[in-house]
C-alpha cells in the first residue's frame, strides 16, 4: 500500500499519528535546510476499494434520487385550453413550448384542437411525460331523430285551398296588390315602402274560393327568404311593373320558380300609368323563357292596376283556375306536418312562428319539433289576430308555444309526447355538434398541411446552410413570437367595423347574414359581425354596439398594498374580443355604467401587458381608486374613431 493517496475533493481527511497501532510507523523526522519549518502534510485515503493491514473499510452506498417526471394525461384529440389545463400550466406555456414546430401559432386560440403528435410534443417539451387517459367505452348512440310519414292513402286526400307567392322587383307593387285583395293595410306600416318580412294571409273571394297567399320581400338582400317561399308554394304570381319592365329580381324570382317547378301566373301591374307598356314586358319575358298564352306559351298574363284595384278579380280567377287544374289535395288526417314560414320574439306571446299547415290538423296542446326546438302548442292565431281551434293543410297559423325559436324554413312534425320532442331535439343537437367537430377537424388538417408544405420549402431553401447558420435564419424569422406574450394579440392598423344585426323576425335576420357573407373587400376594411338576433333594440345592443372591442367579467376583488395606499384590483376573465390598456374603459353592473375612463395597471400573472384575449385570466385596476368591484360586473374597453371610409363591395341594392 502505498504511503502516499491522491487527494480527492474535500472528502473526509484522516490523522496518521506517530505510532499508531493501526498503521505502520513513519519514518524518523530528518532536520531539514537551515530556516525551514516542520511541516506535517495531511492525507486522503480511497475507501471505495482495498483495505489496510487487514482492516475493512465500509463506506455506505449513495443513492441519487431520479427526479420524477409529472405525468400529463393526454386523449387523441385535445383542445389548447384542454392540454393545458392537464398540464396544469397556463395557455401560454403550450404556444411557447411548440415554438419553432409546424403548429401555426398565429391561428391558435384556446379552442384549437391540437393532432396527438403536438400533444407529445408540448408535453416532451415541458419535461413531462404522458400517459393516455383511460377510455370509455362510448356506446353508438341510437338514432332518435323523426321523419315524415309515408305518402298518405289517396283515399284520405281531401281537396285543399292553393297556396301562391307573390313575387317580383322590389316597388313593383306586390304589397299593394295583396293590399287591394285582402282590404287591408299593411303596405302602410312597412318601412321605407318595403317588405320586411313575409306575411301569409288567408283571402276568400267572392265566389267561395280560398286562396293563401306568402307575400316576399324584392329587396336584394332577401334571395334566400324568396326561395323559401318558392319550396311551400303551389302556384307563384310573377308581379312586373308595366313602366319598368324586367328587373334584377324578377329574373331571380323566375329563377326560384323554375328550381321549384312551380307554375307561374305573370301580373303586369301598374298598368293605369300613362307610361305602361305591358307588351314590351312580354316580351322580355320571353328572353327569360317565361312565355304566355298571346306568344303561344301556356303562361297566363293578366294586366292589372293595383292600386285602383283593376282586374284583381281576373287575376284570382286566374289563380283558381290553374289550382284546378293542378288538383291539389291534403290529408287532414294523421299526425302533423309543416314548414316555418316566419318566426319572431314577441313581448306577450314570447317565441311566435308563423306556419303553413301542410298536413294533418293542428289543435291546441299538439306537441311539435321544428329543427332544434320544441312547442306545446298553447294558442293559435291568424293573420287577423283572432284565435282559431284548428288549422288544417294549407292554411297559415301562427303558433304560440316554442321554448326557443326555429329558424324560417324549418319543417315543423308532430310527435307523440314532450319526452320524444326533447329526445328529438337532442339528437339534432349532437349530431350538429359531430357535424362540426367533423368540419373544424377537415379545416385543422388542411391548414396544418399547407403550411408543413409551406415549412418544408423554406427548409429546402436553407439546406445549403450548417445546422449553425440554420438554426440563426430560423430564430431570425420566429424573433417576432417571442417579443411579446402569445397570449396577446400585437396591435394592428387594419380597420375593422363591427356589425350588430337586429331584426323584428329571423327570416330578416338571415337575409342579412346572408348578404354580408358576400362582402369581399376585407383588405380595405374588415365586418365584424359581434352580434345577432331577433327582437326590440335594447340598451344592451347600444352599449354593445358602442364597445365592440373587448369584454371582461369580474371573477373577484382584492386590494394591493402600494406605499400607504390601498389599490382595488379586479381579478377578470375575458369573454370575448381582448382588453387593450390604450383603449378607453367602462365598468358596467347590470345595465348601469358606473364609470368610464382610463387602466392604471393591467396585469396578467406577476407580467405588465398591455392586451389580454379571450379567454384569458388578468388583473387590472382603473383610475378611479373610490371604485367597488363586485363579482358579475363587466368591463369593456372601446375606442371612438370617426373616418370616412369608401369601399369597393357592391351589396347589390
Amino acid at each position: 500500500m502505498k504511503r502516499i493517496a491522491a487527494l480527492i475533493g474535500r472528502t473526509a481527511v484522516s490523522c496518521w499519528h506517530h505510532g499508531s497501532p493501526h498503521f505502520p510507523p513513519l519514518p524518523a523526522w530528518t532536520p531539514g535546510p537551515p530556516y525551514t519549518c516542520p511541516q506535517i502534510r495531511h492525507l486522503a485515503a480511497k475507501q471505495n476499494k482495498g483495505q489496510f493491514k487487514g482492516q475493512k473499510i465500509k463506506s455506505k452506498p449513495v443513492k441519487l434520487e431520479k427526479q420524477q417526471k409529472q405525468e400529463v394525461e393526454i386523449k387523441q384529440r385535445m383542445t389548447v385550453s384542454e392540454l393545458a389545463k392537464a398540464m396544469n400550466k397556463d395557455i401560454d406555456h403550450v404556444y411557447e413550448a411548440l415554438l419553432n414546430t409546424d403548429v401555426i401559432l398565429d391561428e391558435m386560440e384556446p379552442d384549437t384542437m391540437l393532432e396527438e403528435k403536438w400533444i407529445k410534443e408540448a408535453v416532451k417539451r415541458s419535461g413531462m411525460k404522458h400517459k393516455w387517459a383511460k377510455l370509455v367505452e362510448t356506446k353508438v348512440r341510437e338514432n332518435k331523430d323523426i321523419q315524415r310519414q309515408p305518402p298518405p292513402d289517396p283515399a284520405q286526400l281531401v281537396p285543399r285551398a292553393p297556396v301562391v307567392t307573390i313575387m317580383g322587383h322590389v316597388d313593383h307593387g306586390k304589397t299593394t296588390l295583396l293590399d287591394s285583395l285582402r282590404k287591408s293595410q299593411i303596405a302602410a306600416q312597412e318601412a321605407g315602402g318595403i317588405t320586411q318580412h313575409i306575411g301569409a294571409f288567408r283571402v276568400e273571394l267572392p265566389s267561395g274560393e280560398k286562396i293563401t297567399f306568402l307575400d316576399t320581400p324584392g329587396h336584394a338582400a332577401f334571395s334566400a327568404m324568396r326561395a323559401r317561399g318558392a319550396m311551400v308554394t303551389d302556384i307563384v304570381i310573377l308581379v312586373v311593373a308595366a313602366d319598368d319592365g324586367v328587373m334584377n329580381q324578377t329574373t331571380e324570382s323566375i329563377q326560384h320558380a323554375k328550381k321549384a317547378k312551380v307554375p307561374i301566373i305573370v301580373a303586369v301591374n301598374k298598368c293605369d300609368k300613362p307610361q305602361a307598356d305591358p307588351q314590351r314586358v312580354k316580351e322580355e319575358l320571353v328572353g327569360h323563357d317565361v312565355v304566355c298564352e298571346e306568344f303561344g306559351g301556356e303562361i297566363q298574363a293578366i294586366h292589372v292596376s293595383a292600386l285602383k284595384g283593376d282586374n284583381l278579380l281576373e287575376l284570382a280567377e286566374a289563380t283558381v283556375t290553374l289550382a284546378e287544374v293542378l288538383e291539389l289535395k291534403g290529408d287532414p288526417t294523421g299526425l302533423v306536418e309543416g314548414t316555418v314560414i316566419e318566426s319572431r320574439s314577441d313581448k306577450g306571446k314570447g317565441p311566435v312562428t308563423t306556419a303553413i299547415i301542410q298536413r294533418g290538423t293542428l289543435r291546441k296542446g299538439c306537441t311539435l319539433v321544428a329543427g332544434k326546438c320544441w312547442a306545446k302548442v298553447r294558442f293559435m292565431f291568424d293573420e287577423y289576430d283572432q284565435t282559431v281551434s284548428e288549422a288544417g293543410p294549407s292554411i297559415p297559423v301562427e303558433i304560440v308555444g316554442w321554448k326557443d325559436l326555429p329558424s324560417a324554413g324549418e319543417e315543423i312534425l308532430e310527435v307523440e309526447s314532450e319526452q320524444r320532442a326533447r329526445e328529438v331535439v337532442e339528437w339534432r343537437s349532437y349530431m350538429e355538434e359531430q357535424d362540426k367537430m367533423k368540419e373544424d377537424l377537415q379545416a385543422i388538417e388542411a391548414k396544418q398541411k399547407q403550411h408543413q408544405e409551406s415549412y418544408k420549402k423554406d427548409r429546402e431553401s436553407m439546406a445549403h446552410l450548417s445546422w449553425r447558420q440554420r438554426r440563426a435564419a430560423l430564430y431570425r424569422a420566429n424573433k417576432h413570437k417571442l417579443s411579446h406574450r402569445l397570449s396577446e394579440k400585437t396591435e394592428t392598423e387594419e380597420l375593422t367595423l363591427p356589425i350588430i344585426v337586429k331584426g323584428d323576425v329571423d327570416g330578416s335576420v338571415e337575409a342579412i347574414l346572408n348578404i354580408l357573407e358576400s362582402y369581399d373587400a376585407d383588405d380595405q376594411c374588415e365586418l365584424d359581425v359581434v352580434h345577432f338576433g331577433v327582437g326590440d333594440i335594447s340598451e344592451r345592443d347600444i352599449t354593445l354596439a358602442e364597445t365592440f372591442s373587448g369584454e371582461a367579467s369580474v371573477l373577484a376583488t382584492f386590494d394591493v398594498t402600494i406605499g400607504k395606499k390601498k389599490i382595488p384590483v379586479a381579478g377578470c376573465r375575458v369573454q370575448k374580443g381582448q382588453l387593450d390598456k390604450k383603449m378607453k374603459f367602462r365598468l358596467i353592473r347590470g345595465r348601469n355604467i358606473l364609470w368610464e375612463g382610463s387602466v392604471t395597471t393591467l396585469k396578467h400573472l406577476k407580467d405588465d401587458v398591455l392586451t389580454v384575449k379571450t379567454g384569458m385570466e388578468c388583473g387590472l385596476s382603473l383610475d378611479n381608486e373610490e371604485l367597488e368591484y363586485k363579482p358579475g360586473d363587466e368591463i369593456i374597453c372601446y375606442s371612438e374613431s370617426e373616418i370616412k371610409q369608401k369601399i369597393s363591395w357592391d351589396p347589390g341594392f
